[in-house]
Parts: C-alpha cells; structure tokens; sequence
C-alpha cells in the first residue's frame, strides 16, 4: 500500500555570541580543556541567579524578522524538568507557552515558532570501563530552536529547507550552524498515514549532514510503511541515525509536555519587547542585510544558472567576492557573463585545490582580489587576453597577485590582434601540416580547427583566435 509520509523538522541552532545564554562566561562549546569556560551559574551552584543574554534575545528576533514571523511582545522563560548527568540543575531553562518568534515561512516550508534556551554541557562516554565524562564549556550556551509545521511530505524539501536556514542563520551572523561542530542540529518527526491525517510521529535525532536527514527520512517513510503493511503499529518513540548502517534504531519511547512539568522561570523576569527600542520591528527589519533567496535571484537575473547562484550565495566569502567583482564591471552585462564563467570553472577550480589550512586561512582566492579579477574580466573583454592567455593569467594572479596586464605582458601572454605580426605562424602552420591542409580541403571541416590550435600553440596562446581563423582561411582558399 502506498502512503502518504509528513515531516516536522525541529533544529536548534547554537548562536555566536560572546557569552552563555545566563552567564558571562565565554561561549567556546570547543575549548580545547574541559570545563574551563564555567563557572556557579552554568554549573547550577545552590544560591545563583541566572541573568539573560540580550544579544542572544536580539539574534533571535533578527531570524524572526527574516522569516516574516509574528514577534512577541510579552515572553518569558520557563524551566523544563528532566535529569541527565548533561543537566547540572535537573531542569533546563526554554520557552513553552510564550516563544520570542511565531509564524513565518521559510523556502515554502511554514515556520510554527522559534524560542530561545541554554544548551546541555557534552557527555562523552569513550574509553575503558563504565565511566562517562561530562564537559560544562558547552552548557548554558544560548540555543535556538525553530520548529517546522508539518508541512514537509518529501525527503528532498526537508533537505532544502534545512541548507536555506543554514545560509540564512549564517547570512545574519546569528549562528555558524556547522552540522560536523554540533552548532546546527536536526531532528526529524515523520509519520505516515493512509490519508490526509496524521501518523504515529516517530522522531530521529542524530543527524549531522543534510544527505543523513534525507536518508533518515527516506529509510524511515520505508520502514512505517512496511511495519504497517505486515499489520503492526508504529509507536510514538525516539530513533537514533546509524550513519554507518544507514538505518534508523530505536532509543527511548516518546515523551510529553506533560512528563518535563513546564512551569515560568521565577528567577528570571518578563520581557516586554517594546521597552526596547531596538528590538522594534522597524529597527529590526532595517538590520537585516540582503537575504540568501535575493541573493540568488539577483545572480540568476544576471545569467547563472540555478545550482551556481546557489553555489555562490550559499557561502559568504563567495558572495562578497563576487559582488565586488559586478560592481567594478558595472552595468556591462556582457562581462558579468565572462566574470560568471571564469568565476565559476576557473577561480574556484584553484581555490578548490587549495590544501593546507594555512593556505586556506591566508586568503581564499590567493592573490587574486575582486578588482584584479575584474580588471582580467575586461582584458578579455577587450580582446587583450585569449581565453587560454586569461587561465594562466589567473593562475600566476592566484599564486603570486598583481595586475593581469603587467602579468600578462611579463609573460608574453598578451593576445595579439596584428595580422602582419600572426601571418608568419599562420604560414608555418600550413607548411608543417600538409596532410591536414590536404583533409581540410577535401571537405574534413575538423581539420581547420586543428590548423587553428596549431596556430594557437606556435603563438604561445597569444594569438587572437578569431583572426588566425580569418587568416588560415585566406592562406588555404
């Protein structure tokens, strides 16, 4: 029987502040010693007060402003009980009846809300014996949990929808939302049903990449669907992800509203948003920069194809190139076409085969800056440089930086366009290849393009391809 799967997906998200969502200590979840980054309150010592990170409340409704959510007025902060050796005061400060964000849309997908809460300090349970060790740099970081409506019925737009909330968490600084650091961190309910109503949700936790959420889901959907088929009954439980196996496993069953006993944060106060100023949706919505679905409108508008827009604003230090790049070459929309073309196949071919980190944290596209690549740009344009005179331009540009001509015209690269001075290659061309020259004319068209690449080759790349064509053409009538 085929049925009809629904997602909800639930991702928290750590926020790059300075400091924990409670305390002032330093928000490094990564230190390299455990347990440095703590002190009473985050370790939940008899007596502390616990005091909110108001840059942490004003990166949430920035998100907020960016979905297009309805922004609280009133919140307040709850405490949510339940006991792991990851929860030093047997509760965990959240949000449940009063979120800071709710509403909104993102990538098609409606946004139920978003809330704010203090991360868990990390459990590690590896070596010898039945020791666990818990590390507290990481509890009381401030967290952000957005949660979908259950709107999602395929593997793929869950997939999407979780990289365009990662572009945009980074777009806005709110978060680096690396899924490898455990900054960004994905949950998936999915059920199936016969019909339009809704299933028995299981939830997967333990997915660290967008290719293991759509694999979850995609094994899961399969998985209900067989259980129900064989006559069983899906139970409301919490699944953990094998990346190794590639197959969901059960965890503990499901708990309730109920079973954590939410009740309001007595130790915090309530927050009116417009005692804020800059937290008013005017002042918000002026903060926020240009948001990843304009970015990438704006590129294909330019001519980029689909998976290159997404390619280039998907990343920052892509997207500011680049943008620096279109603004040198101004409204000439035929060079935004070579800056495309050269950007895509050829810079970013070099920076991809970059390797070491120092080379990586040196620059990402060596030597080569925005004007530079854009003055490149125009010697093409210009007909100044041939294509395979412009790759190695770039390349000596990636290695060393400069400027594209003074490179070019050091290394002989510059493209000539001065039939007196190309005629003399043309001649020797022909006079070297008789047998091509014989095919060409007995009507093999392929030989001609041969004869050009000769040309090419004996002018060092220099030659003006169009005019040694124009040139062997003449030679050979």
């Amino acid at each position: 029987m085929t049925y009809r799967p629904t997602i909800g997906l639930e991702v928290h998200a750590e926020l790059a502040t300075e400091t924990k969502m409670f305390c002032r200590c330093k928000n490094d979840p990564e230190a390299s010693e455990p347990n440095t980054n703590v002190c009473p309150v985050c370790l939940a010592h008899p007596g502390t007060l616990p005091a909110a990170n108001r840059d942490a409340i004003h990166r949430v409704l920035r998100v907020g402003a960016a979905l297009g959510s309805k922004l609280a007025d009133y919140s307040e902060f709850d405490r949510k009980s339940y006991f792991y050796p990851d929860i030093p005061k047997g509760y965990q400060i959240t949000q449940y009846e009063y979120p800071f964000v709710a509403g909104g849309e993102l990538a098609g997908v409606a946004i139920t809300r978003v809330h704010l809460e203090e991360d868990t300090a990390r459990s590690s349970h590896e070596g010898a014996g039945n020791t666990s060790e818990v590390d507290f740099n990481r509890a009381g970081v401030p967290l952000m949990e957005l949660v979908t409506e259950p709107v999602i019925h395929d593997a793929k737009t869950a997939g999407n929808f979780a990289r365009e909330l990662q572009q945009l968490l980074r777009t806005l600084g709110a978060s680096h939302a690396n899924l490898e650091k455990g900054e960004m961190r994905i949950e998936a309910n999915i059920s199936v049903s016969k019909d339009d109503t809704f299933g028995t949700k299981v939830e997967v936790k333990n997915l660290n990449s967008f290719r293991s959420v759509e694999r979850a889901i995609e094994f899961e959907i399969a998985r209900q669907s067989k259980l129900l088929d064989e006559g069983g009954k899906v139970l409301q439980e919490t699944w953990g992800w094998d990346e190794v196996k590639q197959e969901t496993f059960r965890q503990r069953s499901k708990e309730g509203s109920a079973d954590y006993r939410y009740f309001p944060e007595p130790d915090l106060p309530k927050i009116l948003r417009s005692d804020i100023p800059e937290w008013s949706d005017e002042a918000l919505k002026a903060s926020l920069p240009e948001l990843p679905a304009s970015v990438r409108a704006r590129y294909l508008a330019l001519g980029m194809k689909d998976d290159d827009a997404i390619f280039v604003a998907y990343d920052t230090t892509r997207r500011e190139f680049f943008d620096g790049v279109i603004a040198e070459l101004g409204d000439d929309t035929s060079t935004h076409t070579l800056a495309i073309n050269y950007f895509i196949s050829d810079l970013s071919g070099l920076a991809a085969n970059v390797t070491t980190d120092t080379e990586r944290s040196t620059a990402t596209y060596g030597g080569v800056t925005s004007e530079s690549f854009a003055a490149l740009i125009r010697m093409v344009k210009e007909n100044k440089l041939s294509s395979r005179g412009a790759k190695d331009v770039l390349a000596l540009m990636f290695e060393k930086g400069g400027d594209p001509e003074a490179i070019a015209q050091a290394e002989g690269l510059m493209q000539v366009s001065d039939p007196a001075a190309l005629e003399a290659a043309v001649r020797g061309v022909i006079e070297a290849n008789p047998g091509v020259v014989e095919e060409y004319k007995a009507g093999k068209e392929a030989g001609l393009q041969f004869l050009v690449g000769q040309s090419m080759k004996a002018t060092k790349g220099a030659g003006n391809p169009a005019l040694l064509k124009e040139l062997l053409l003449k030679e050979l009538a």
